[in-house]
Parts: C-alpha cells; structure tokens; sequence
C-alpha cells in the first residue's frame, strides 16, 4: 500500500476515535458524535487498517484501548485541534505583527473613531501602521482593488461580495456660536438664517438637503465648504448655521451650542466594509474588532 495513501485520514475518522477513547464505548461514541453506532464501528475497522493496531480491544461487557491507542491519543488530539484551527487562518500575534491598514473615511468618520483606533495599536500592536484615505464615494471596486482593506461609510453598496457591520447611529443637528445667536425657533427662522453648507469634493451633498429640496426647500449658503473640517472656522464669531452630525459635539464642535433640526430627518447608520476574501484574515479581523470595540465606547449622541 502507498504510505501517503495508508495515512490519508480525515478529522471526521479521528474525531471518532477519541470520542471512543474518551468514552470507552462505541455506544457513548456514537450518541456523543450523533451517528449511529455501526458508523462508529464502520470508522474503526477503517482506521485500524490504515493504523495497523486493533486500537480498542474488548474486555469483558466492554472495550479497552491498546498501548498504542492510548499513546496516539494525545497526537491525534493536537492534530485534530491543528486541523480544525486552518479554518480560523494561521495565528496571529497582534504584539508581533506588522503591516499596514488602510481605512477609507471621510473627515468625521476619521476624527471620530480612527484617534481611538489608533491608541489601540500603538498599545496593542506597535507593528501595525494605520493609513488612512478619504473615502469619496464608497464604491466596491475600491475595496475589490485593494485600494483600501477597510471602508467606513453610511452608503454601503450592494455587492454580495462585500460584508459589513453596523458601527454606530447619528443624526444631523444645527450648530451655532451661542455667543452670536440663539437656536432657530422654527422652520421658518431656520430657512431665513444663513448657513455653511457642504459640498464634497465628490459633488455630493448632505442627504438633508436633497431632502429639502424635494420639498421645494434650498437653505441660503453664505459659505459652502467640502468638508466638516471647515466647519468651525466659518461658525465662530459669526450669526451662521451649520448642520452636521450630532457626534460632532464631542469632536471639532464642542464649542458650540446644537439644536435639533426643525424638520423631520431620519437617522443614519455608519458601517464598517470589508471584501470577503478577508474575511476570515486573522489580521484584519482583529483590526475590525477593535474598530467595533472604539465604536460601542463612544459616548451617547447628544440629547435632542
């Protein structure tokens, strides 16, 4: 017989048996395994002609297991943990790691959850560089490309090679300079105010403007800027408004007072991506969980 092909053992034979080692009964063995027990039996006889052993001989009502079975059980133990462990990808030791994450976001979902990220592998795995690159608009071949590994965006495309997880909630609120004005009282103040719009270098605008829009509804842009970055600049020291997310309070505009829109707006979810193929990358998937982790720490929204 070929000695490759005596050895060609799958881990559902040496699962068998050390469920009868560990049971001393075929019996035992199979309720454990869930299979009937001339299948146990069917394995054995199987096993022991490519082992060369009887492995389990009987001794009175039952059976008892050889020196040499009782000798390979350990090592086929550790082989059967070793070949169910592929399935998880090889180990991963954050502390000796090292290689490079790129993560697409634009400048909010940058400031909000990558600082956080960040401290985690300086602490964690010092090895592991953090990238980051805006993220324009979210599209699959980016990630299909591997122009970034990760992608944060509360667009996620439909691809269904693409996975996701939700990372957190905001909604949109105004901002203002409390030292200049008071919160808009209504609609009405709201549309009659100036404002600090948003456009980003993409072309796209906040979702609530298109939602104005349908409404017959434009707010008055006294300053239109491509990102929340310019922000704070424009509100300080001026009568404007600017409508952005609520987290933002805790980030680039806590020195502001916020009001809640005077219309309806749903709230919105960001979430992370991925490509599939990395799906089960031991690498990127502790990358993603502690991503996951920053985000389930943030602090609440601020009340309406």
């Amino acid at each position: 017989m070929n000695p490759i092909d005596q050895f060609n053992l799958d881990i559902r034979s040496l699962s068998v048996f050390l469920a009868v080692l560990d049971e001393g009964s075929v019996s035992a063995a199979a309720v454990r395994l869930g299979v009937s027990q001339s299948a146990v039996s069917h394995t054995l006889d199987r096993l022991r002609q490519a082992l060369g052993d009887p492995l389990f001989v009987k001794a009175g009502r039952g059976i008892t297991p050889t020196r040499y079975a009782l000798d390979t059980g350990p090592h086929v133990r550790q082989l059967v943990q070793e070949l169910r462990g592929l399935a998880l990808g090889p180990p991963f030791t954050p502390a000796e790691a090292r290689l490079t994450v790129t993560i697409a976001a634009n400048d909010y979902q940058r400031d909000l959850l990558l600082p956080a990220l960040a401290r985690v592998l300086q602490s964690e795995a010092p090895g592991i560089e953090l990238q980051v690159t805006p993220s324009g608009i979210p599209t699959p071949d980016r990630l299909r490309r591997d122009l970034c590994d990760l992608m944060i965006t509360p667009h996620p495309p439909p691809a269904s090679d693409i996975l996701q997880r939700r990372l957190l909630d905001d909604r949109m609120v105004v901002f203002y300079d409390p030292t200049q004005r008071e919160a808009p009282a209504d609609m009405a103040e709201y549309l009659a105010s100036r404002h600090i719009s948003i456009v980003f270098n993409t072309g796209e605008r906040l979702g609530m403007d298109e939602v104005l829009a349908s409404q017959g509804m434009v707010r008055d842009a006294a300053v239109t800027v491509s990102n929340f970055s310019g922000l704070p600049a424009f509100l300080r020291g001026t009568p404007l408004l600017a409508s952005a997310p609520a987290r933002l309070k805790h980030g680039m505009l806590r020195d502001f007072a916020v009001a809640p829109l005077p219309f309806r707006h749903r709230t919105f979810s960001l979430y992370l991506l991925w490509h599939q193929r990395h799906h089960k990358d031991p690498a990127q998937r502790w990358v993603r969980n502690q991503l996951l982790n920053v985000a389930s720490q943030l602090p609440e929204q601020p009340p309406e």
